[in-house]
């Protein structure tokens, strides 16, 4: 049974990244705020976190490690990102036991009105527009086997400038194998398949007027043409083992590669000191970014009651010529 889990594990591997790599023509792609990382634990790590996404937060990194709720949790995260961007993640997940694990969460990205200019009143017309995204996501996972559990996401996303709107949706597909050997562990996560997106809106509207010198010609009405945009397609896969100190500490050591649609690809490199599974110390390392490389973090674990449980997150992200981003998180378990 470990053979068949191993070798289709290693297919699927192989299926995807030919799969990834159809789309891996460097370009640009939208939904951008999709490719934010939620989970301050998880950012600390340098994002490396394909193979340890153990808890409600695998709904984003990798849905089959959703498997590792073992009751019901509740999450929410904060980022204050770079300029005046925001961004606010909250989910809920529940294990039915037997029928498996689902998942429900809602990602929100935010910014400050800023104010309209046009060519004939640079210095603004008094009128402000809006930017903002979000995405609506229900996921579902099932532990197959003692070591071997699948994942599947689907999300509906929705994207706003002014009066203009894009909506779509996407698929996320996830692996996670406990390969037998020691803690040692595999996985791998496709995230946002699915077809492009599309703004659409009045002020795409415009009437257009052949000949303005002759006041009996009526305008011609028009439509701005728009182009479609890609998804941020991305293939991870990844591995983490556990070094044990003693009964009361461990280090987590996690490794991940990355092969986006829309860059080249990139690497992570994440561990974490876990002290009686209460105190947490973290620090991660990205390669081959433009302006994100390290990540360092904490955390803290305690009881509320005998049944629950809270979590409190921090992550420092380091972001090259941009203000540093600080990102919060807590959690309940119960």
């Amino acid at each position: 049974m470990n053979r068949k889990i191993v070798i289709f594990l290693l297919t699927a591997l192989l299926s995807t990244t030919a799969l990834a790599g159809e789309f891996s023509k460097t370009g640009t792609a939208g939904a951008q705020f999709l490719k934010i990382g939620v989970g301050a634990r998880y950012n600390g790590l340098g994002e490396a976190c394909v193979a340890t996404a153990d808890d409600i937060y695998a709904m984003y990194w990798n849905p089959a490690g959703l498997t590792n709720v073992s009751g019901n949790e509740i999450a929410f995260t904060y980022v204050n990102y770079v300029t005046d961007v925001s961004l606010n993640y909250v989910a809920y997940a529940r294990n039915f036991n037997d029928i498996g694990v689902f998942g429900l969460s809602a990602t929100v990205l935010s910014m400050a009105d800023q104010e309209i200019t046009t060519i004939d009143e640079p210095d603004g017309t008094g009128l402000n527009y809006s930017v903002s995204s979000y995405a609506l996501q229900l996921s579902y996972a099932r532990q197959l086997t003692v070591q071997f559990s699948f994942g599947v996401s689907f999300k509906y996303i929705d994207e706003r400038i002014y009066h203009e709107d894009a909506r779509g949706f996407a698929f996320d597909f996830g692996t996670l194998l406990y390969t037998g050997y020691r803690s040692l562990r595999l996985a791998m996560n496709i995230s946002n398949m699915g077809p492009d997106m599309k703004f659409d809106g009045p002020d795409l509207d415009v009437a257009y007027d052949p000949d303005q010198s002759n006041p009996n010609q009526d305008p011609y009405a028009g439509n701005l043409n728009v182009d479609p945009y890609h998804l941020p397609l991305t293939f991870r896969v990844g591995m983490a083992y556990d070094f044990d100190f003693s009964n009361d500490s461990k280090l987590v050591m996690s490794f991940e590669a990355k092969h986006p649609n829309d860059n080249e690809q990139q690497g992570s490199i994440g561990a974490e000191y876990n002290y009686q599974d209460k105190y947490f110390l973290r620090a991660g390392y990205k390669l081959n970014y433009e302006e994100e490389n390290i990540g360092l973090g904490g955390g803290f674990r305690t009881s509320l009651t005998e049944s629950t449980g809270l979590i409190l997150d921090y992550a420092w992200v380091d972001y090259g010529r941009f203000d540093s981003v600080h990102r919060f998180s807590a959690s309940i378990t119960f």
